[in-house]
């Protein structure tokens, strides 16, 4: 009988108290079940409880004889509602003979700190499970839902942790990955200031790099939806063998904003793992390379060293020598399409070439769809800069040559942080424009002079 997955909520935390974490209970059964939200607090939650604070802040406020009434009559609601959606309070000590106020700092989606400590656990958990490909394959889902042509959100699909519900795991392309749920509960229990949407992006690119594949350009920072009535509807994720395998590849990632380059390094992370005919309905139910794990045994590889991130899927794709390999129509279709063939042919000889554009289009799938809580994202590594495209402009002069998705990402985010926005030009500088103009005029003025 199908595995249900429960999760079932605390007891509402106090205002001064951090959240306590979700606790699990896993059933199995054909009773009807739904799991239940409550990983995180949502920003109006948030907010009512910032409002408290500041409730009782403000009745101490009044209570003081140094803070004059023209202060507190100035301290409106919205003043107050301001305070709620950036999450700090007041926090004054007139009640006790002094006064003053003090900011707590914003809470963001994720904790920094949080998300450092769980890849920690997940690398721990990658070296005992060895289940590095079904944490990819659930970041990648979870992501994979996302359509560029729905601007709401959450109705776009995307990054946001939609998976974790029953009725979004029962999808057919979702198959086993309650499994990677459940590796990931006791993680997500534990930090309870990291989202599932994070968690999940967080272990797939986790489990790339330590499977010997490149550092990926990843942020944080994605919000959770709230409920299952926010899952995307069935029918947004790949077939492995449908009737016109390239057709079928570009219609659904096309739908995700990506192209016949991204389409083609992404398969390459085929390089991990094996397919379960039980759980696909493709591939043999072990092989010589299978059959003795490591994890549990069983399925079939694409490639011999299967928990190894390199480019060997597209070389055994290419070569068809090995019948215990496992090549789905689609996998096959990147050698006869003629415009996939061009980039298939690429990685199969260049591995750096393949880890570069891997690592772009990876960190592209992940961020589809999501909303950041900071806008710009969360970056967890020590050197975010590290290896990072630094910007030439004399290779962009020629209109020739695209800027990187990275350097995108960079500008977006310095763009964003003096405030700009996709919908809102940046603020003019009325003060600088007014000097502009008049040396523009004392310039002119000079040159008719002379």
């Amino acid at each position: 009988m199908a595995e249900r997955v429960f999760l079932t909520p605390s007891s509402p935390p106090l205002p001064s108290q951090q959240h306590t974490p979700t606790a699990m209970a896993l059933f199995s059964g054909a009773a009807s079940a739904r799991i239940i939200p409550s990983v995180s607090l949502s920003s109006s939650t948030r907010s009512f409880f910032s409002l408290s604070s500041s409730s009782s802040s403000l009745q101490c406020l009044r209570s003081s004889p140094r803070i004059s009434h023209l202060f507190l009559n100035q301290v409106t609601l919205r003043s107050i509602s301001e305070y709620c959606a950036s999450d700090c309070f007041l926090n004054l000590s007139a009640c006790s003979g002094g006064y003053g106020t003090v900011s707590a700092p914003k809470s963001f989606a994720s904790d920094p700190d949080q998300l450092k400590s769980a890849r920690e656990d997940i690398k721990e958990l990658l070296r005992s499970k060895f289940c590095h490909p079904i944490l990819i394959r659930l970041g990648w889902h979870d992501a994979g839902t996302y359509n560029k042509n729905i601007e709401e959100w959450p109705q776009r699909g995307g990054a946001n942790g939609s998976l974790r519900f029953e009725i979004e795991l029962k999808h057919g392309a979702n198959a086993g990955l309650v499994n990677a749920l459940k590796l990931l509960q006791p993680i997500k229990d534990k930090y309870s200031g990291v989202t599932y949407a994070d968690l999940f992006q967080l272990a797939g690119a986790t489990a790339v790099e330590e499977a010997g594949g490149p550092k990926l350009p990843m942020k944080y920072g994605r919000v959770d939806v709230s409920g299952p009535e926010q899952c995307p509807e069935e029918g947004r994720l790949p077939d492995a063998g449908p009737p016109s395998p390239a057709d079928h590849l570009r219609q659904v990632f096309y739908r995700m904003g990506l192209n016949d380059k991204e389409i083609v390094a992404l398969s390459g992370a085929h390089t991990l793992g094996r397919s379960r005919p039980d759980r696909s309905g493709w591939g043999k139910p072990e092989t010589k390379y299978t059959k003795d794990g490591p994890g549990a045994p069983g399925g079939q590889s694409w490639t011999v060293q299967w928990l190894k991130f390199d480019n060997s899927y597209f070389k055994d794709i290419k070569e068809k020598k090995d019948e215990d390999l496992l090549v789905l129509p689609t996998d096959a279709a990147l050698f006869e399409d003629p415009s996939f063939k061009v980039y298939a042919e690429k990685y199969a000889e260049d591995q750096e070439v393949f880890f570069k554009d891997y690592a772009e289009a990876h960190a592209k799938l992940s961020n589809l769809g999501a909303k950041f809580d900071p806008p710009e994202g969360i970056v967890i590594d020590e050197s975010p800069n590290a290896g990072a495209e630094k910007f030439v402009a004399a290779k962009y002069s020629t209109g020739k040559r695209e800027l990187s998705e990275a350097m995108k990402q960079k500008i977006r985010a310095e763009y964003e942080a003096v405030g700009g926005s996709p919908d809102k030009p940046l603020q003019s500088n009325y003060f600088l424009n007014i000097m502009i103009i008049i040396a523009v005029l004392a310039l002119l003025t000079s040159l008719l002079g002379n």
